[in-house]
């Protein structure tokens, strides 16, 4: 019995340690913050994001990743000059007057807290960060964020879904493994430099490494481990005319000692009202998604993705859905002005 539970606890975390052990996200692009801890008090609100994310539906224990985030800026001024610079009727107030007139970045803080829950099978990690972020312009139009978190995770066991067939107390090894139910210290980095073209950002997630055992020496025999993840965005907007704009964008991801994987994006924006996108993700599939901002304080989002692995034969694709809510939105922004 022991040797049973020791091994499945061992097998889950060892493909782990050979996988991304943080969770993925269709709709990060409208989103970053949840990987890059510079985007910290970006825009001139609070900005607040919860998303619900059910990966593979129809295949038993699959990720189920559920988070929320907030953050604002500390200091921040930033005010409106240019006659698009508030919503008029009829007219786009992301036009291409608005993106002549764009400023960098004055001097300012920003703060926040993300708290994300990730479940895998009988397995829960749930983490939670403070972030800060520090924002400077480097030129007329361009700006660079430098930011961290500082937080925990704890990794959960839940026994009624360990199922053997026969009605049996978990292996007491579990629970004396310091693993647990144990609080244990992570940390989060990330520059990011914008403009009203492009955005670049470096991110590092679970810079401390650690060891995860479900039991002791004596009943498993190999050991998981939490890695660091690195992550690289990039974007570019064109504007096709003054109602649309298109941001092609790309993500890279390296976790050691996997080959990188790659996300690429493309979005279609209708004014500061609707967009669509596609994504391509390499050696995992497709995915759709569409959004509104409904008003200057509320936009949602919904994202379908497809696998092309073996996965799709039980698997009826993954669904992730976003609720945004702008806080504080003195100038009546519909849309980000940094973050797009």
């Amino acid at each position: 019995m022991k040797n049973i539970i020791a091994c499945f606890c061992g097998v889950m975390l060892c493909v782990g340690a050979q996988a991304q052990q943080k969770p993925h996200y269709t709709q990060y692009i409208l989103n970053q913050y949840i990987l890059n801890p510079a985007l910290t008090g970006i825009e001139n609100y609070i900005d607040i994001k919860a998303s619900h994310r059910h990966q593979w539906v129809g295949f038993d224990g699959a990720p189920v990743t559920t988070y929320v985030t907030i953050h604002g800026p500390i200091g921040k001024k930033d005010y409106r000059t240019s006659a698009t610079s508030y919503r008029v009727p009829g007219e786009n107030p992301r036009g291409k007057s608005y993106w002549e007139n764009y400023e960098a970045a004055a001097p300012h803080h920003g703060i926040g807290l993300q708290m994300i829950n990730d479940r895998t099978g009988p397995l829960n990690n749930f983490s939670m960060y403070a972030t800060y972020a520090y924002h400077i312009g480097i030129s007329a139009r361009t700006s660079l964020a430098a930011g961290f978190g500082a937080g925990f995770t704890n990794l959960s066991l839940n026994t009624n879904k360990v199922f053997l067939g026969i009605q049996a107390p978990v292996d007491p090894a579990v629970y004396t493994s310091g693993e647990i139910n144990n609080f244990k210290p992570d940390f989060n980095a990330g520059l990011y430099l914008y403009s009203a073209d492009y955005f670049v950002g470096i991110s590092a997630q679970q810079l401390i490494p650690q060891k995860v055992n479900f039991a002791n020496s004596s009943v498993v025999a190999r050991d998981g481990k939490f890695v660091p993840h690195l992550f690289g965005t990039a974007g570019y907007r064109f504007l096709l005319d003054d109602d649309f704009n298109l941001i092609p964008s790309i993500l890279v991801k390296y976790i050691k000692p996997l080959p990188v994987q790659a996300d690429l994006n493309l979005k279609l924006q209708y004014q500061d009202l609707a967009w669509i996108g596609a994504s391509y993700r390499s050696g995992e599939g497709f995915a759709g998604m569409i959004g509104m901002n409904i008003s200057n304080t509320l936009n949602v989002g919904y994202a379908y993705d497809y696998t092309t692995s073996n996965l799709n034969t039980v698997s009826k694709g993954t669904h992730e859905i976003m609720i945004g809510f702008l806080i504080g939105n003195k100038y009546g922004d519909w849309c980000p002005k940094n973050v797009w």
